[in-house]
């Protein structure tokens, strides 16, 4: 825990962001027990919302309950919404392999993912049965259907801090191609993309969209890119992220993850993954998040 803490202190300086002992410190306590097996990797966005802080994520066996163990050490409050009871339903509805968790060195615990079994891919039709799924995922039942995504669902991600949800899936080839990546934001209102987000989209391995409980729409849709140099993809990312990407010196020979993201307000912004620990004693997620090295 010690060497994973001097590590958060570094790679958040690389960004000239203070990583708080009293925020840092409990979430990796509460799971102090799994951080020797876990994936760990570290997280930077370019846009103007995440500045100021520095996220840290890593797995958990599916034997852990994050949900639970966040809230009796302290880390979050009982959500008063339906997103309280979102992962408890997933639990007694799906298959589970195993979860992964979020937190901010200035802002403290934010997410948990369900990672389903490799292979075995959640089906949007089951999913918004659950009565604590944002109505948004059903409204746009139409639109996974007709690109190819509705049965090939791999991760769930729960965001308690922004009251979002994430649904990663797995998607045709077609849909990284320019004309249909221009159609599917066509029909979900969002603005076309730049000439650098198609350039992106054309490597790229799989597809998120965010969904909140308070609107119909989707309210992001995301394309990941597994790569060693993020670099090669941009001109510039801002003087702070470039010294991140060229300076951390954890996980230097293994893969990057980089995020293209466009927003319903049409904001278009990157997120990078850097790995502190790439590869762990046990499976768990590492398939999913190495891009599922079989795509």
């Amino acid at each position: 825990m010690a060497g994973f803490y001097s590590a958060i202190e570094k790679s958040a300086g690389l960004l000239d962001v203070t990583a708080s002992p009293e925020v840092v410190r409990p979430v990796l306590a509460a799971f102090e027990d799994e951080l020797p097996q876990a994936v760990i990797a570290f997280r930077v966005a370019t846009n103007a919302k995440h500045e100021g802080d520095f996220d840290a994520r890593f797995t958990l066996p599916k034997e852990v309950d994050p949900y639970e163990v966040a809230l009796s050490k302290g880390l979050m409050e009982k959500p008063e919404h339906p997103i309280g009871t979102l992962l408890s339903d997933l639990q007694q509805l799906c298959p589970i392999d195993s979860y992964g968790i979020d937190f901010g060195v200035t802002s403290g615990f934010k997410k948990i993912w369900v990672y389903f079994p490799a292979g075995e891919h959640e089906t949007l039709e089951r999913l918004t049965s659950l009565p604590s799924m944002p109505a948004s995922l059903a409204e746009n039942l139409d639109f996974f259907t007709r690109y190819g995504m509705a049965d090939k669902v791999d991760v769930i991600g729960i965001d308690y801090r922004s009251r979002t949800m994430n649904a990663y899936l797995r998607a045709p080839a077609e849909c990284y191609e320019q004309e249909t990546v221009l159609a599917m934001h066509r029909d979900i209102g969002l603005p076309s993309p730049s000439e650098q987000m198609f350039n992106f989209c054309a490597k790229a391995f799989g597809i998120y969209t965010t969904h909140n409980w308070d609107s119909p729409d989707i309210e992001r849709i995301s394309y990941g890119v597994k790569t060693e140099n993020p670099m090669a993809y941009f001109a510039r990312l801002g003087t702070k992220i470039e010294h991140f990407v060229k300076s951390v010196p954890y996980g230097v020979d293994d893969p990057k993850m980089v995020y293209a993201a466009v927003t319903s307000s049409g904001e278009e912004y990157y997120k990078l993954q850097s790995y502190y620990r790439w590869r762990s004693v046990s499976r768990l997620n590492a398939a999913y998040i190495a891009a599922r090295d079989k795509v």
